[in-house]
């Protein structure tokens, strides 16, 4: 009897599985053009690649207190010693040494923020952000010097949208800028600059892009000034990054390369480069205590023999 069983026909056994394979197909995930993500400032397209390649380097000591007096108001007190670079003809560096003291004062308030500071040398620096409206913010900064022609000032005007930024500059000496920067898709957004420098009598224009995901962050910018930068960083886990960036100047044909490294520990976070003019550096931030940091910087430039090491302590938040 069992010889008298027919086998099922073929079209049985394929059509299922033809199904099974049309739903294995990854289907393609539609952009809402319309809702875009909101781009950073055309300023910072660089920030990543900057927080690994060029930490806060400093030569010498310096200590810094800072003395929280209610929830929004702070003083400051930065006391630094070390040698200062002067200009020279000669390859070797040549410094001398000299101290200062820097008095601060601090406002912070969720739509206001003001800082000031003023140094033993006569400088006086102020910067001032205020939020305007929800997507309007003012920016100003200014230092005022007993040189002559050295002080300046310059009011920024952001503008926040819900997939751009445009942003308006304008400063002493006729100082004029505008830059725009727009979402194209959800990882890649383009931008656009330009500036007038009325006392010089100056003009220039730039473009550049930037394509982001969860794990790398890539830039490139040109401008008529005759620069070009290029930038890469990749995340490799939660606490490691690894950044590069190309600097290159088709008028003066300057050409800089560097790599570099940002490690975040859990009572440390420690960054470093080296670049192709043979400059070796490395900064160390270590968290002793709930507002109290050890500061650790070193840096060597193998052409001009010239060795860089300071070390600083923070007090208070």
């Amino acid at each position: 009897m069992a010889t008298l069983i027919s086998p099922p026909p073929a079209t049985a056994t394929t059509a299922p599985a033809s199904n099974s394979a049309d739903a294995a197909l990854p289907q393609q995930e539609k952009v809402d053009y319309l809702s875009l993500p909101c781009p950073i400032p055309y300023e910072e397209i660089h920030r990543e690649a900057l927080m690994s390649l060029k930490p806060e380097l400093f030569e010498g000591m310096r200590f810094d207190f800072t003395k929280g007096l209610n929830q929004k108001f702070s003083l400051s007190h930065s006391v630094m010693m070390g040698p200062t670079e002067i200009p020279s003809q000669s390859a070797e560096a040549i410094k001398i040494p000299t101290a200062h003291y820097e008095f601060g004062a601090n406002f912070i308030d969720p739509k206001l923020m003001l800082f000031g500071r003023v140094m033993t040398d006569g400088r006086l620096n102020a910067r001032l952000k205020c939020d305007l409206t929800e997507d309007l913010t003012l920016k100003g900064n200014a230092q005022l010097t007993n040189e002559p022609h050295m002080s300046h000032g310059m009011f920024n005007f952001d503008y926040k949208g819900s997939d751009y930024r445009t942003q308006f500059q304008v400063g002493n000496g006729a100082l004029f800028g505008a830059s725009y920067i727009q979402s194209v898709t959800p990882h890649l957004s383009l931008g656009g600059e330009v500036f007038w420098a009325g006392q010089h009598r100056k003009s220039g224009i730039g473009y550049a892009l930037r394509y982001n995901t969860a794990k790398m962050v890539a830039t490139g910018q040109v401008a008529s000034t005759g620069m070009v930068a290029l930038s890469y960083v990749q995340k490799v886990s939660e606490k490691v990054s690894l950044a590069s960036d190309f600097m290159y100047n088709y008028m003066s044909r300057d050409v800089t390369a560097s790599f570099g490294y940002d490690y975040i520990l859990r009572q440390c976070r420690l960054r470093g480069k080296i670049d192709s003019n043979g400059v070796v550096a490395a900064f160390l931030e270590e968290r002793f205590n709930m507002g109290l940091n050890f500061l650790l910087s070193a840096e060597i430039d193998h052409r001009k023999k010239d060795y860089k090491f300071g070390f600083g302590l923070t007090v208070g938040e």
